[in-house]
């Protein structure tokens, strides 16, 4: 008996209890293991219920990503439809407003009259698309830029500080949320 154990109260153990605890616990490094047809069996069994649990995993996460690839596109289609309805609903007053300048133009003799209807109409139209984030791009004078510009034709310069700057504008461009939504068509001084 070890005096160290009597102190503490706990009966020894045997030395052959300790020595089977031991044996239990570490491996027999005399001995190799003989790998039974079970033993090999049980590693290539492990490795295809792997990889049809991975598989299943992947086909479940392939469908999710396609239903939420579909659940996208529809979400995205509506939002389009959607505010284009709602443009096109704000828009309806000015069309009405057309309507009844046309309506009203018929019996009407004085042109100033039906001009002054028209620029009404006009301005309206604009302070609605410029509400909506659209701009008119102001492109005479300035420098050609890519950019912002499509060139048409080059023509002679009239001044020397014209050479490579815009001379006339065909066609307006704008900006829509500081995008460019439709490039200026120019002509350009040489």
């Amino acid at each position: 008996m070890n005096n160290e154990e009597n102190k503490n109260g706990t009966a020894p153990e045997s030395e052959a209890a300790e020595h089977m605890l031991t044996d239990e616990h570490q491996p027999d490094m005399g001995q190799p293991e003989i790998e039974t047809p079970q033993a090999v069996l049980d590693p290539l069994a492990q490795a295809q219920h792997d990889a049809a649990d991975w598989k299943d995993k992947y086909l479940r996460l392939y469908a999710e990503f396609d239903n939420f690839r579909k659940r996208s596109m529809k979400e995205k289609s509506e939002y389009l439809a959607s505010a284009s309805g709602e443009l096109m609903k704000e828009l309806i007053p000015i069309v009405d407003d057309f309507d009844r300048a046309v309506q009203a133009n018929a019996a009407v003799d004085n042109i100033d009259v039906v001009r002054e209807g028209f620029v009404l109409i006009h301005q309206k139209l604009y302070r609605k698309l410029e509400s909506k984030g659209l701009k008119p791009m102001d492109a005479t004078g300035k420098a050609f830029d890519t950019d912002f510009h499509e060139a048409i034709t080059q023509i002679p310069a009239p001044t020397r500080d014209m050479v490579g700057k815009v001379i006339d504008e065909v066609e307006k461009g704008y900006l829509l949320n500081e995008k460019v939504l439709r490039y200026a068509k120019v002509v350009i001084g040489q």
